[in-house]
């Protein structure tokens, strides 16, 4: 399973996402042009002290991630046919995100296996992208065992231990 951010606008939110991916054992692929200038100082706001515990590999552009990257194209978007409580995820699957200011162009959506997105209440227009991150890949990792794989210890204990 791998996170993959398309474009992505905002050094905050990738700095995020990549911290959940390490905290998770999830590889990240970034897919340029990014929105900011790459740099330790621009990831550094969101608490990248987890960056040498990241796997992340940056792409030049979408063509150069797709011929880099094996697995079903799973797009997260606010136009996803597929409810995330619908959803089948596989344990290879590539989660995709489009930038947070445009989404995804339409060659990616075009290039994607399924289109999922987060039911959220009426009226509301889409949450942050790492939030959706976080939600789009606990779910995933719940539904594939993903972490009983990835040396991380079964659950125990409740949220106030």
């Amino acid at each position: 399973m791998r996170i993959a951010l398309h474009e992505p606008d905002i050094a905050g939110n990738v700095g995020t996402i990549i911290r959940l991916g390490a905290c998770m054992g999830v590889p990240v692929d970034l897919i340029e042009p990014m929105g900011f200038a790459w740099s330790a100082r621009a990831l550094a706001r969101s608490g990248m002290d987890y960056a040498d515990a990241a796997d992340v590999t940056r792409h030049a552009d979408w063509d150069a991630f797709r011929r880099a990257t094996e697995g079903r194209i799973v797009l997260a978007t606010t136009r996803g046919a597929t409810l995330l409580p619908d959803m089948t995820f596989h344990a290879d699957d590539v989660l995709l995100f489009g930038s947070e200011g445009a989404g995804a162009p339409p060659h990616v959506h075009a290039a994607a296996d399924v289109a999922v997105r987060v039911p959220m209440r009426s009226g509301f227009r889409s949450l942050n992208i790492a939030v959706s991150t976080a939600i789009i890949v606990g779910e995933a990792m719940r539904q594939t065992g993903w972490c009983l794989g990835q040396g991380l210890p079964p659950a125990s204990g409740t949220m106030a231990d």
